[in-house]
Order: structure tokens, then sequence, then C-alpha cells
């Protein structure tokens, strides 16, 4: 069986790893890579929609990234037990015609003993924000302010 570092039970270092694990996951934008923490059998409720399975995570993270473009993801531990951890998110994208969102939600996960996620539930909901208004730059992001 796979193992995902770290696993439960949960200790406030070992849970705020797993979150910044998962953050950075998220942030390469790669459906592939994101997946391989979850189990084969994974389930989500994502918004509106019912996931199961990593085929399913991969197809939902290609067409969602697809769409939030230049997605940046930051991730806050919330609370956790010994195989759950509750986090609060926001992230900013833009649609193909320029307009920018900042999402925000909280999100529940389940591990098993391997440390993969079993369980994702994600509320989420977006905010249109003006581009001047971003939280989240990469340093290749040039910042115009008007006078």
């Amino acid at each position: 069986m796979e193992k995902r570092f770290p696993v439960p039970p949960f200790t406030l270092a070992t849970a705020l790893e797993k979150v910044q694990l998962a953050e950075d996951a998220w942030n390469s934008r790669d459906p592939q890579r994101v997946s391989l923490v979850y189990t084969p059998d994974t389930e989500w409720r994502n918004r509106d929609q019912f996931i199961n399975g990593r085929e399913e995570v991969v197809a939902f993270l290609t067409g969602k990234w697809a769409k939030e473009l230049d997605y940046k993801l930051k991730k806050e531990l919330w609370s956790f037990t010994e195989n759950k951890i509750a986090v609060k998110f926001e992230y900013e994208w833009h649609d193909a015609a320029g307009n920018w969102f900042r999402s925000y939600g909280n999100e529940l996960w389940d591990f098993n003993a391997d440390g993969l996620m079993q369980r994702r539930f994600a509320a989420i909901n977006d905010v249109p924000i003006n581009s001047r208004d971003r939280k989240f730059r990469d340093a290749g992001d040039e910042l115009v302010l008007a006078c």
C-alpha cells in the first residue's frame, strides 16, 4: 500500500505540514500530482459536484485549471483530530476574458492510516475582484497603481 507522509494520528506540527503539502501540490496545477494524495476510491464534494476516485479527480482538476487561469492558493489549518483536518482557504484566478476572482472556502479532510485522503468536502464561494486588489502575486507580476 502506498503511504503519504505525514500519517495519522496528527499532531499540530504534522497537521500544519499536511496543509502546506496540500497547498504546494494544488499550486502546482498538476492534476496527476494532486490526485496521488488521495485514495484510489476517494470521495469528494466540491461545491455542487460529487467526485469519486482518482480518475474523476484528474478530470475535474484538468477542467478546473483550464477555466481558473493563473490560479494561486493559500490554505490555513483550522482544526485537526487524529485523522481529520479542517482548513480554510482562499485563492485567486481569472477567466479567459480577464475577469479576476477570489474564492473563499472551507474543506474537511478524512485520512486513512497511510496518510491518503479518503474524503474531501469543500464549500466555496467566488467573489469578483479588480486585478489591482489581488493578494497573491508571483514575482513576475507587475502592479500598476493609478496615482
